[in-house]
């Protein structure tokens, strides 16, 4: 298992300490904010893997705060739980960027899954992107190497 950073965000301090705990031991960096205004002061644009973040909090709702984040980086995960579900609100987050929707109570085992997938996804692309730089480094040097080659060729006849 790869590990990851992870925001949780919850109005509940039971919620983020249980949830804070349980990534901390299977590995993983925790930062928890307690509501939306302590998670944009926390945030940091790639810093994070993965937000955690319940939908009703005062101030900044979940769904605001996704909004918010994904301003800043497009590329973070964004799981939102919730205990009040309905069919509008999972539709809102998802159409706003939230990888997937959690209902209240939830298994700690069915998070830890997600968080996994998400975290696997990350590394993925990351090291997808390294490759793809790495091969048009290799096709924008191979007409260097054969002029070199070339002159190389010259020199030494």
């Amino acid at each position: 298992m790869e590990t990851g950073r992870i925001l949780i965000v919850d109005d509940d301090e039971s919620n983020r300490l249980v949830l804070g705990e349980y990534f901390t031991r299977c590995g993983h960096d925790v930062v928890a904010a307690s509501d939306g205004e302590d998670a944009l002061t926390k945030f940091v644009p790639g810093g994070f893997d993965c937000v955690i973040s319940d939908l009703m909090m005062p101030k900044i709702d979940g769904l605001e705060l996704l909004k918010m984040i994904r301003m800043q980086d497009s590329l973070v995960f964004f799981l939102m739980m919730t205990g009040f579900p309905d069919i509008n609100s999972a539709v809102n987050a998802i159409k706003e960027g939230a990888y997937d929707y959690v209902t209240k109570p939830f298994h700690m085992e069915d998070i830890r899954i997600k968080v996994e997938r998400i975290i696997t996804i990350r590394k993925t692309n990351k090291s997808l992107k390294t490759m793809t730089g790495l091969f048009w480094a290799l096709i924008a040097s191979i007409p260097l190497w054969l002029i070199l080659g070339i002159i190389l060729g010259m020199i030494w006849k």
